[in-house]
């Protein structure tokens, strides 16, 4: 067996796992929904965090959710025990079948599939989802089609009874917005007859909105120690990071005022600086578009971006701090720099910079 590898003995761009955070975060969530049942989203690698390691990680979680059928199905051949909802159901019969043989629970949004249900023979009865479409026009069947579908998969032999119910928040993460409680309100409409389950609050629903919450909460991003509301940072939220990116310093040069640096020459040194270059870009899951002046941390100070992102390497003012040397461990988010801040810079979310992250980073659990 290879010998584990530890952040001092890499000096490629690396990310650090810290799983017991996830742990914490949502000890958290729970402090704020005492009453719900946790279904956590580790959908996307676990937002690039690693999907078993997340899964153990939030072993006290009531479920998990996920986006297809071949991570539930990744889920539960590595032993995963806890319900688990697929969040685009099943595209196929073969796909239905795949869902009874491993207990995943497939989130019905189309007539489609209960047509599919309906034709199918199942040894046991499947626990399904229903998702109703209250405003974000993706997946889930309109209001209109509630009360024929619920009755269509009450008498359906295949799905077994009662019939837990859910919908997406599109805008929960824009606190002045009266979408979210429209969206509630559309909900409690349909489902009002209904003595069912339901699951509504994400992130932001559950920690922003209390009209979202209800029997199931489904936190994604909180899991990370993120925040899922702009100009906010997981801190800020009592949310601790997960993920900590890191590299090292592999060069250092003086440079004259006036000097153009990187790709286009479009960052020019206003006066003679110590030129800085950290090995790691977008190759490495860095943001191509992250924009000069992006803080990055040595030795707990802030440096910042001079030019644009390469594939493998980024040129760094080191101005900020005077004291550093080539060797010296660099923190491009995470752990005393928050990933908002990062994703701000570039222009994007950092759900993006999270699952971006590429194979050739090393992932050195702690």
């Amino acid at each position: 067996m290879p010998a584990r590898v530890t952040e001092d003995a890499t000096r490629a761009a690396h990310a650090i796992i810290d799983a017991a955070a996830a742990g914490r975060n949502l000890r958290r969530i729970r402090s704020v929904v005492p009453d719900a049942r946790v279904m956590a989203v580790i959908k996307a690698n676990a937002y690039g965090h690693g999907m078993l390691r997340i899964a153990h990680a939030l072993a006290e979680a009531d479920a998990f959710a996920v986006a297809r059928t071949d991570e539930g199905l990744s889920l539960r051949q590595c032993g995963i025990p806890q319900r688990i909802a697929v969040l685009q159901g099943f595209v196929s019969e073969d796909e239905l079948q795949a869902h009874a043989g491993y207990g995943l629970e497939p989130v019905i949004h189309s007539d489609w599939q209960v047509a599919i249900l309906e034709n199918a023979h199942l040894s046991t009865p499947i626990r399904a989802w229903l998702k109703v479409d209250t405003g974000m026009r993706r997946l889930g069947i309109l209001p209109a089609e509630f009360e024929p579908l619920v009755s269509r998969l009450r008498q359906c032999a295949s799905v077994a009874q009662p019939i837990p119910f859910m919908s997406h928040l599109a805008n929960a993460d824009e606190l002045g917005d009266s979408f979210t409680d429209q969206q509630m309100a559309l909900f409690r409409d349909v489902t009002q007859s209904t003595a069912s389950e339901c699951s509504v609050a994400n992130s932001a629903g559950l920690l922003a909105w209390e009209s979202t919450r209800s029997d199931w909460v489904r936190p994604g991003i909180s899991l990370y120690g993120v925040s899922p509301f702009p100009n906010r940072t997981g801190i800020e939220e009592d949310l601790e990071p997960v993920m900590t990116l890191r590299t090292r310093l592999i060069s250092i040069r003086q440079i004259e005022a006036g000097t153009r640096v990187g790709y286009g020459g479009d960052w020019i040194s206003p006066h003679s600086t110590r030129l800085g270059v950290a090995a790691i870009g977008y190759g490495d899951g860095y943001p191509r578009l992250a924009r000069s002046g992006t803080p990055v941390l040595i030795r707990n100070q802030r440096v910042t971006l001079a030019g644009r992102v390469s594939m493998d390497m980024i040129t760094l003012d080191l101005s900020g701090c005077p004291d550093c040397r080539v060797g010296d461990l660099v923190t491009l988010w995470g752990q005393g720099l928050p990933v908002e801040e990062i994703a701000n810079g570039a222009g994007t979310i950092p759900y993006d910079l999270l699952c971006g992250i590429t194979q050739r980073v090393k992932i050195i659990e702690t």
